[in-house]
């Protein structure tokens, strides 16, 4: 029965889940290249490593949440020899498919059973606890798997058997959200450069059928010029990336999302890149108005 859980990365997303972990009466051991992202940790209960191979030596479970896919490989590379007979390995960050079939070959290479989880969901929803996993992998890593994506998720979808199934599927719904989140910006936008109050435009949509809780919460933020970060938007720009990426593999058109991302780029680059992705509303019109 897993009882022992290890979290690489405690970042935005991983701090919330290592939290949610601990909540469900799991033994937590957490480590983050940037150790003053660890430590508060601590007063929640958990251990806190100061290596990655120190943090894997007892887990049944390691979880990780590193920033994209070279800097996962570069943390597992060191980690992995360390980690126990039959511990399994859930990669939850967002690593594009190229990146999953690197860290599947990985843990192959070291005999560990490897799952790939993605998570749906942003800062609020892993420290609450209520995430959305899309795993895949072997179908008979579950139960070993239960009581750790119980406790970060609301639900748990097992896509397929393939590893890589559940950033397939992650891949598709992100395309989603970073499409609404640039299309708002753009109407607010365009709302208020034509000279009328943006929240018109939310007001207009709100419990219609073109309305969305997503839209209005971002749309708000956008308004309020209030950016603080539940989803980076150099994480945006890195998953625009990956997106565009498996577009292209799969010979699918790629315009769209690589026109999406180089106005997250540009937002980025701007100054904005450890702000929320709602942040991408000051180069749609906000500096462009001054």
């Amino acid at each position: 029965m897993t009882k022992a859980v290890t979290v690489l990365g405690t970042g935005l997303m991983g701090a919330g889940m290592a939290r949610s972990l601990l909540r469900a009466g799991l033994d937590v051991t957490v480590w983050n290249r940037s150790a003053d992202k660890a430590r508060p940790l601590a007063a929640d209960g958990a251990t806190v490593a100061e290596d990655p191979v120190a943090a894997v030596a007892g887990a049944d479970v390691v979880v990780t949440m590193l920033f994209d896919a070279e800097s996962v490989g570069a943390v597992m590379t060191e980690a992995i020899g360390a980690m126990k007979s039959e511990a399994v390995w859930a990669q939850c960050a967002t690593v594009g498919l190229d990146g999953v079939e690197a860290l599947a070959s990985l843990a192959a290479k070291h005999n560990v059973p490897y799952v790939d989880a993605p998570v749906l969901g942003s800062r609020q929803p892993a420290e609450d606890g209520k995430l959305i996993v899309l795993a895949g992998g072997d179908s008979g890593l579950q139960d070993a798997l239960a009581p750790v994506f119980d406790a970060i998720g609301t639900r748990t979808l097992w896509v397929g058997p393939r590893a890589g199934d559940g950033h397939r599927l992650k891949l598709a719904a992100n395309s989603w959200v970073l499409s609404l989140t640039a299309g708002t910006a753009q109407a607010l936008a365009l709302t208020r450069n034509l000279g009328l109050d943006p929240q018109l435009f939310l007001d207009l949509i709100a419990g219609g059928g073109l309305d969305n809780g997503y839209a209005q919460l971002k749309g708000r933020a956008m308004i309020a010029g209030e950016f603080p970060a539940a989803f980076s938007l150099d994480g945006a720009v890195k998953d625009a990336g990956l997106i565009a990426a498996a577009l292209r593999s799969a010979g699918a058109d790629d315009r769209l999302m690589t026109a999406i991302r180089s106005q997250y780029e540009s937002a980025a680059a701007a100054g904005h890149g450890d702000s929320d992705m709602s942040a991408v509303f000051v180069t749609h019109g906000q500096e462009d108005a001054q």
